[in-house]
């Protein structure tokens, strides 16, 4: 899944802001920041970081979103950070014992489309590294954000939180899968892929099945008349079940015939040193 096009700035609507609370380390801030843009989020806000954090660790854990990284915000305070936004999601795996939403990543994401949708400001919250958002930083939260992870390691790094949020966030934007080559667009979707290829036709199909039924006749490999339909069905499921394209189609023909040229040279080889 590697790969940027640095030559591109992707034009996208608005999107949630990014909040790190109190963050320590410059290479943390970097690769929240990369993840950010994997997902179309450029806006960093950054509360109480680390007096002397790293921006040149940063920048370059940034792998390319430098950018985000130079425009992020710097707030004081919590409440400075947020002061413009209108709904704001706390992620933490803990249970914080207070009366408020929980929503999956899944739910937050299609929250989040819906209220800037609205013309709403929201904002993703995270917290330090080694123990997350405080008690009182989740009270200023209007919902809380919680995946379903392993309990036994249930806390992720800042950039991995980050990563699974932008991408519940953005997967119902994207219109096409990873990143275009200067030889191919990029994918439309899941699903099988045919390049330079088309599926192959019913015609197409028909004619190889009695190609290689021709063929099999010939070299005795139905034992007996009675089970040849049956077996012959048999061989038809196995290639319908495989979605094959034209070019595949053609390549298994031409299969079938050298091995039938093959077959029919040892023939006459034999039939040659037997007179």
């Amino acid at each position: 899944m590697a790969g940027t096009d640095k030559t591109k700035e992707q034009a996208f609507g608005p999107a949630p802001s990014v909040v790190l609370v109190n963050p320590q380390l410059g290479e943390n801030i970097g690769m929240a920041a990369r993840a950010m843009a994997n997902f179309g989020l450029f806006d960093l806000k950054l509360v109480d970081p680390r007096v002397g954090w790293d921006r040149e660790k940063a920048q370059a854990a940034a792998s390319g979103a430098h950018e985000t990284v130079e425009k992020a915000s710097v707030y004081n305070t919590l409440e400075e950070a947020l002061k413009e936004v209108h709904y704001v999601y706390a992620t933490t795996a803990r249970p914080r014992g207070m009366t408020k939403e929980v929503l999956t990543p899944e739910q937050a994401g299609l929250d989040m489309r819906a209220r800037i949708a609205r013309g709403e400001k929201v904002a993703m919250m995270f917290g330090r590294e080694r123990f997350g958002l405080n008690n009182d930083e989740v009270s200023l939260a209007d919902v809380i954000v919680t995946a379903p992870v392993n309990p036994a390691y249930a806390s992720l790094n800042i950039a991995q939180a980050v990563l699974l949020m932008g991408y519940e966030w953005f997967k119902h934007e994207a219109t096409s899968l990873g990143q275009a080559t200067p030889e191919l667009p990029a994918l439309e979707g899941p699903g099988l892929q045919m390049p330079d290829t088309r599926p192959a036709t019913k015609d197409e199909l028909y004619g190889f099945y009695d190609h290689l039924e021709r063929e099999l006749w010939e070299v005795g490999f139905f034992k007996t008349t009675e089970k040849r339909p049956g077996m012959l069905r048999n061989i038809r499921n196995i290639f319908a079940r495989t979605a094959l394209s034209a070019q595949e189609v053609s390549t298994l023909r031409g299969i079938i015939s050298s091995l039938t040229r093959v077959h029919e040279l040892r023939k006459q080889k034999r039939s040659a040193e037997e007179t």
